[in-house]
């Protein structure tokens, strides 16, 4: 399984929307290396869903159920979207300042590549989040 983290204003979709939705397309990524990355994803990996702009934290956990596909709402063929699920909410909301603040995350795509939505997070710095954030895995 690989991590991610993805990025959505919550004023164009939220959580709440994400939860209310079940399985929704993670439409509109129109930069190069985030389409790269959605292209990455497999079925069954998870990512933390983060609202920027306006909380700027990450507020829940979701699960890829489709892999890449063209992405309907793309002029042409060549942007991919995913199918993702909610899996729960982030029971503590992790904050960008807590995320800046520590440390071991100084290396996170999210803190070097802050304008990229759609990233990559290896394991070790998972767990650091889900610890961060009260998270555990659904039993």
């Amino acid at each position: 399984m690989a991590y991610w983290l993805v990025k959505s204003e919550p004023d164009a979709f939220s959580w709440d929307e994400q939860v209310a939705n079940g399985v929704e397309p993670w439409t509109g990524v129109r930069n190069h290396q985030a389409k790269k990355n959605l292209a990455a994803m497999k079925a069954g990996d998870r990512a933390f869903f983060y609202h920027s702009n306006v909380q700027r934290a990450i507020v829940g956990v979701v699960e890829v159920v489709r892999e890449g596909y063209p992405d309907p709402t793309a002029e042409t063929d060549k942007w991919v979207c995913v199918d993702v699920k909610a899996i729960a909410p982030m029971p503590t909301p992790v904050t960008l300042a807590q995320i800046k603040a520590e440390p071991t995350l100084e290396s996170l795509a999210l803190v070097r590549q802050s304008r990229l939505s759609v990233c990559p997070v290896s394991a070790e710095h998972w767990q650091i989040l889900c610890d961060m954030g009260g998270w555990q895995e659904p039993a």
